[in-house]
């Protein structure tokens, strides 16, 4: 976050809130399972073998749905030339307005790992030399860069700026809320305004990230 710009950074903000309306909803609509945090899936995985096979299976789809994403978004990154972070958010879009549509017919769990997919291909949005640089739906390593950077205060230390991080976090709670608000107010069409919101960003995107640049603007 810190060697973005201020434009950048709201976007990614933006969309890290966006991660977690998404999340709160798919965890409402599986009772409990999630669609872009992997790791508590993954501790719900080894549970599940413990305790039971369709929780194991659930929570294993989920995984391989998010890192089916994760591929998709890197395709996109290798083969749309100039534009893949638009590409990806347009992908983005149709996949949550199909989710919203899978749900409304009375298909969570179909639904559910639709939404998976998606919310792994957004973490290819900020990527550079097939690195991810910004996690958008992921806060450990945001929260772990906070951390340090009060740690180094304590000390009359500068570790640069850890505000971004703390700003990036407080997006995807803040999104978190409003999407369990929404989803328990509208249920399946909740996905939809999140689908909106893609296909806003979509276009938004071709003035964050100039065309044929690396998909991490430098701080200007």
């Amino acid at each position: 976050m810190r060697r973005l710009d201020r434009r950048a950074r709201l976007f990614a903000i933006v969309l890290a809130a966006a991660a977690g309306y998404v999340d709160a909803a798919g965890f409402l609509m599986t009772g409990g399972f999630f669609v872009s945090f992997m790791s508590g899936n993954s501790t719900r995985l080894g549970v599940g073998l413990f305790r039971g096979a369709e929780e194991a299976l659930i929570a294993g789809g989920l995984i391989a749905a998010f890192v089916s994403g994760v591929v998709i978004g890197g395709v996109l990154r290798r083969v749309v030339a100039g534009r893949p972070e638009a590409a990806i958010l347009s992908v983005l879009a149709g996949a949550l307005a199909g989710a919203g549509v899978l749900a409304a017919q009375g298909w969570p769990l179909s639904a559910a790992l639709l939404l998976a997919c998606a919310m792994g291909a957004e973490n290819l949005i900020f990527a550079q030399g097939g690195e991810v640089r910004v996690g958008l739906t992921y806060m450990t390593g945001a929260l772990v860069k906070v951390g340090k950077g009060l740690a180094a205060a304590i000390f009359g230390e500068d570790r640069g700026p850890w505000l971004p991080d703390l700003m990036l976090w407080a997006g995807l709670v803040a999104g978190a809320a409003g999407g369990a608000v929404a989803y328990g107010r509208l249920g399946a069409p909740a996905l939809w305004p999140a689908a909106g919101a893609m296909a806003v960003l979509a276009a938004l995107s071709f003035s964050v990230f100039p065309r044929g640049a690396a998909a991490e603007p430098s701080r200007v």
